[in-house]
């Protein structure tokens, strides 16, 4: 597509909502706010230290607080959560939002009406490379409220949040590297969006995302492997094996330690990415979390005709439990992710393929 004839993200949405004409138009507005908080967001994550006040900000805890995973809470990580929570709280489209970096659900105020999305987002995904200038994220997910809240107006629970990532209508993760890209799905496809600086709009440039079905690379914390279960770690030792072991070729090994920069990486040339549930913590099902990162990633890769698992099961099948429940994930190009399945259920078969899931989105009402 020629650079004078790329559309904008506000055009691309506009095509989307035309396959819809009874559509309300809400998807667009919520979308472009959430897009303004990426640019917000990219903005003081650019300046970094030179950046208002954050120079002379701690780079400990900020008032010696944890988020309630029990991590560091990072100033950029508080700035990142309020921008998300002031661009989003007051256009009328939203019944509640929830952040990885909140306790509890966020109310919309009552100075402003609601609608009938909630907002499910990680501000600041990979918040610790920020102090080595390693490209750092945000992920949001989009959820039709139960009816009963769009009835009624009622302030948001726990439980409303509680659907699997099938039911997600729209998901995306915006990347502030070299430079800034969107990456959305609107059930449709994937597209993907720069940031044009000297307009400040997102632009196509990446009309149809598709991950490649076969790949030569992988990442995982490799540091873990004394926790990883035997099905993981065949499956790693296979390829570290290379030429001379069962795969017949060699591999390459990436870690960056950002879910956004690794999705990223394995949407543009494809991958696979493991964060699989080990035993280095009994208690814990797996180390991301479900409504935050796995879903809205799961989504993405999906409609980009990758696959996203459990190890077990597909990921967007999988009930929550809990609005912060961790999670096992493993995703990327579809023939990796679909041989560390049947490692996991110890089969021949290839098992069920992950539904692509009938073709939804907010623009229709």
């Amino acid at each position: 597509m020629p650079l004078s004839h790329r559309w904008t993200l506000t055009r691309y949405l506009i095509e989307e909502r035309r396959r819809f004409p009874g559509a309300s138009g809400d998807l667009n507005a919520l979308l472009l706010d959430v897009s303004l908080a990426c640019k917000a967001i990219a903005r003081v994550v650019a300046f970094g230290s030179l950046g208002d006040g954050l120079s002379q900000m701690p780079t400990e805890p900020v008032g010696g607080d944890l988020n309630v995973q029990g991590e560091v809470q990072k100033p950029l990580d508080v700035i990142s959560n309020e921008v998300f929570m002031r661009m989003n709280e007051w256009n009328g489209h939203l019944a509640g939002m929830a952040s990885e970096e909140m306790d509890e659900p966020r109310q919309i105020p009552k100075a402003y009406p609601r609608g009938k999305y909630l907002l499910v987002f990680d501000p600041l995904d990979g918040s610790s490379n920020i102090d080595v200038n390693v490209a750092v994220g945000s992920i949001f997910s989009i959820l039709r409220a139960p009816q009963d809240v769009i009835d009624s107006g009622r302030d948001v629970v726990e439980s409303d949040f509680l659907q699997p990532g099938a039911k997600q209508i729209a998901a995306g993760y915006a990347i502030y590297g070299p430079t800034t890209m969107l990456v959305l799905s609107v059930g449709n496809g994937v597209a993907g969006f720069t940031l044009n600086p000297n307009l400040g709009e997102f632009v196509l440039t990446h009309p149809d995302l598709k991950v490649p079905v076969d790949t030569s690379e992988f990442a995982i914390n490799s540091s873990n492997s004394r926790f990883w279960e035997p099905p993981v770690k065949r499956y790693v030792d296979e390829c570290l094996a290379g030429k001379t072991g069962p795969r017949g070729r060699d591999f390459n090994m990436r870690w960056i330690a950002s879910m956004v920069a690794e999705a990223h990486r394995i949407m543009m040339r494809g991958g696979v990415f493991m964060y699989p549930r080990d035993n280095k913590d009994p208690s814990k099902a797996g180390r991301l979390r479900l409504l935050y990162e796995a879903n809205p990633i799961g989504f993405i890769m999906e409609q980009a005709g990758a696959r996203c698992s459990t190890g077990r099961q597909p990921m967007l099948g999988v009930q929550p439990t809990s609005l912060h429940q961790r999670i096992g994930l493993v995703f990327g190009s579809k023939n990796e992710v679909e041989r560390i399945e049947r490692y996991h259920n110890d089969s021949t078969n290839r098992g069920a393929e992950t539904p692509l899931f009938a073709e939804r989105s907010l623009f229709r009402d």
